[in-house]
């Protein structure tokens, strides 16, 4: 369940993502979308990996 825009941290609930929505065509999160917390993003050449002090990691191409 997504609770925050992974892009800009607000509650996902809230309108006008749509501008997060196309930025994240091409760039990986930056806030976990449970929490709200700014994740650690490493970007390799094959893709990223996201990491959240609370929930873990995503991981994406």
């Amino acid at each position: 369940m997504t609770l925050f825009c992974d892009r800009c941290g607000r509650p996902a609930a809230d309108p006008g993502h749509e501008r997060c929505a196309r930025g994240r065509e091409l760039e990986p999160p930056r806030y976990c979308p449970e929490c709200a917390r700014r994740m650690v993003v490493q970007v390799t050449p094959v893709g990223w990996v996201a990491r959240c002090s609370r929930h873990g990691e995503l991981t994406g191409s």
